[in-house]
């Protein structure tokens, strides 16, 4: 989350005026993350959560708000789609679409216990188990197909600021996943990216999973990957701690598998998927950094810590 798209208190008003939630109290820009533009809304009947959507399709959104009110009704602890006086979940904005969301108790952490970790792992599962009846499909944007184009228009950048050995590791990476394939795996809806500033907490105790906007079908072994490398692996980075990486990783392992257990064929194949989990936000990460945008409250990530994870489970950890 971040702003690019800047709102006054005559904005939201008016946008709050479409709705039956009550009048603003205050509002304030949130900073975390880096593909839209949200806020905190305070009303006189509740608290919520502003999206403006800065790159999305418009075509696309409606299958994000259908997603989350799903799971919402299944029982998965998300924000739930709020609709307009028109029954439509989609507002027009600076010529843009935004939507609000419920605001779930509970904060973001900067890094999970182990405790926690079990919990993120329950977590995900049960999103897997309860998005298994939802009935509308979309294509992974961000796929091997992608990654490749992204690699082959930035790696003469890559080499230029990051080095020959990083535009190698890039190129490498890519031709050695040119040979994967889970198509075969078990399938369905994926959150695609569980990191820690998608997690909530209420004291000890997990209270909800935000931003579903790179949700979509895949394999669940690679939302398990990607969720693994963002909370468990801290490899290189200072707040590692005393417990081994791969112990972390069991205890994800654990939770996830004591609701959806991983069959023998998504085991065997996690080792490849973590390698591309790794290399999906180490490229996108490269891309932002070398090619930013602007915004009044942005955040990029550092493209460093995945290239240390690519390597790690390269060097087969």
């Amino acid at each position: 989350m971040s702003v690019y798209t800047e709102l006054n208190d005559a904005d939201v008003a008016a946008i709050l005026s479409g709705y039956g939630l009550g009048s603003l109290q205050s509002f304030e820009g949130i900073a975390a993350g880096i593909e839209n533009s949200n806020f905190f809304v305070n009303t006189d009947q509740g608290r919520y959560v502003l999206t403006i959507f800065e790159r999305m399709d418009a075509d696309e959104l409606p299958y994000f708000m259908h997603l989350m009110h799903h799971l919402s009704a299944h029982g998965f602890s998300c924000p739930d789609v709020m609709r307009r006086n028109n029954g439509e979940y989609l507002f027009d904005v600076t010529g843009k679409k935004g939507a609000i969301v419920s605001r779930l108790s509970g904060r973001t952490l900067d890094a999970l216990s182990s405790k926690q970790l079990q919990q993120a792992g329950r977590a995900l599962a049960a999103l897997h188990l309860a998005g298994a009846s939802f009935d509308e499909r979309r294509e992974n944007s961000t796929g091997f197909a992608w990654l490749k184009e992204l690699a082959g228009k930035m790696e003469g950048d890559v080499a230029r600021v990051y080095g020959a050995d990083a535009a190698h590791l890039l190129h490498d990476e890519i031709s050695w996943q040119a040979g994967q394939d889970d198509s075969a795996l078990p399938r369905g809806v994926i959150h695609g990216d569980l990191f820690c500033d998608n997690i909530l907490f209420d004291g000890d105790a997990l209270s909800g999973v935000i931003d579903f906007y790179y949700a979509h079908d895949a394999a669940y072994a690679m939302d398990v990957a990607i969720s693994l490398n963002a909370l468990a692996v801290r490899v290189g980075m200072p707040d590692a701690g005393q417990e081994s990486d791969a112990e972390r990783m069991q205890c994800f392992l654990a939770g996830y598998q004591a609701l959806r257990p991983l069959d023998d064929a998504e085991h065997a194949y996690l080792p490849a998927l973590l390698r591309r989990a790794a290399l999906r936000f180490w490229s996108s990460r490269l891309f932002d950094a070398l090619y930013p945008r602007g915004g009044a409250m942005t955040q990029t990530k550092d493209p460093e810590e995945y290239r240390l994870k690519l390597l790690f489970h390269r060097s087969g950890n």
